[in-house]
């Protein structure tokens, strides 16, 4: 029998990254994608980081002009139905979310992480996507994306939860997305090739604000807005096996609060489109108004075939924090090798990893540890080996 519990554990990465966004373009190519990942903290104990989940997408779905993305997580379900050429040069999507534990939240202060302050999220919403094509003679895309949507959310206790805490009232919600974006990110773990630049604004309606806690010690904001950028680029020499990947993002917010505010932490990089990722560190463990994030990565082969490789990456964030989670410093920065190895037939690949977070918060000193496994297995790549 599956536990409740360990329906949570199943569906945390994803579900974190999904429940309050929508992938923000029509996906072109078919894909048939499984993913998984455990981030593990050495030091401490943290909330459990751990995903997994199935991304399928037929881009030609009952007509050539309709796309099909499905996500499916055990107990949480994304999808979309997107319609091509509606107007001239632009698409439509038609998005849906829902499940258990997509939402849950979890209290980490000055490194600590608080069970008796952490509570379970479900609930679901729909979205209209609209997708503008700017330079329809050019190579490269650049899209202007509206998003716009409403969303339930209802919370309940962990075995954890303090019998003092009172938890968030269930409530509605709305949000409005802009962005522009250049070129894009695929949903494949570490790509060859890739690059994308966007800008992004986003302003969230909370129906049903208030307070909660202990005794009605923090407050939901009735309106937050939140604003980022993203540059990024993945670049492989495929006759030497050598590979570079660098990214920044930077974000603010105004009228942030611990539902609304950036997450920073841990090394799960499907978990969300764009991962703020620092490893060594727990999952999500800085909660910022601001941020300039930084990582970088370079992969060497270790074998004639490239089929094992070694990756050195870092990452590296100053930090605004949320009012609450302020700490002595600014900086939060962690490093750490990985191994990989690529099936001969390329369809699936695993990579483990490990990660010492310079600036993490532990019992006073500062050093934490982390280890982790990611894999992906490609159906689709083994559907054209097997042609």
């Amino acid at each position: 029998m599956v536990t409740l519990r360990k329906c949570r554990v199943l569906a945390l990465g994803l579900l974190l990254g999904f429940a309050t966004s929508v992938w923000a373009q029509i996906d072109p190519y078919p894909r048939s994608l499984l993913h998984l990942g455990v981030d593990q903290s050495l030091t401490g104990g943290g909330p459990q980081a751990v995903y997994g989940y199935y991304y399928y997408n037929d881009p030609a779905f009952l007509r050539t002009n309709v796309a099909l993305r499905l996500v499916l997580a055990p107990v949480y379900v994304d999808t979309e139905l997107g319609f091509r050429s509606v107007l001239p040069q632009t698409d439509v999507g038609i998005g849906l979310n829902g499940g258990g534990f997509g939402e849950n939240y979890y209290e980490v202060r000055q490194g600590h992480y608080r069970k008796d302050e952490s509570f379970d999220g479900h609930g679901g919403g729909v979205s209209l996507n609209v997708y503008q094509l700017i330079d329809p003679d050019y190579f490269i895309p650049l899209n202007l994306i509206f998003q716009g949507g409403a969303h339930y959310s209802t919370y309940s206790t962990t075995d954890r939860t303090a019998d003092a805490f009172q938890l968030p009232d269930d409530r509605s919600s709305t949000f409005t997305k802009v962005g522009l974006r250049f070129a894009g990110k695929e949903p494949m773990l570490y790509t060859d090739l890739g690059m994308e630049m966007s800008i992004w604004f986003e302003r969230q309606w909370r129906l049903e604000d208030g307070t909660y806690g202990f005794a009605a010690d923090r407050r939901v904001e009735p309106v937050t807005d939140l604003y980022w950028l993203y540059a990024g680029l993945n670049y492989a020499w495929t006759n030497t096996g050598h590979q570079i990947t660098v990214a920044v993002t930077a974000g603010g917010s105004d009228h942030a609060d611990r539902f609304s505010a950036w997450r920073l932490g841990g090394v799960l990089p499907q978990a969300a489109e764009f991962p703020l990722t620092l490893p060594g560190y727990f999952y999500q463990e800085i909660s910022a108004r601001r941020f300039v994030h930084l990582s970088a990565s370079y992969v060497a082969p270790l074998s004639s075939d490239h089929r094992w490789q070694l990756r050195l990456g870092a990452a590296s964030a100053r930090v605004d924090y949320l009012a609450g989670f302020e700490q002595p410093g600014h900086w939060h920065t962690g490093v750490g090798p990985s191994l990989s190895f690529t099936s001969r037939t390329e369809v699936w690949r695993v990579i483990l990893r490990y990660g010492y977070g310079f600036d993490a918060l532990r019992d006073g000193s500062s050093g934490a540890h982390s280890v982790g496994v990611l894999y992906q297995y490609n159906f689709e790549q083994r559907k054209i080996r097997n042609q």
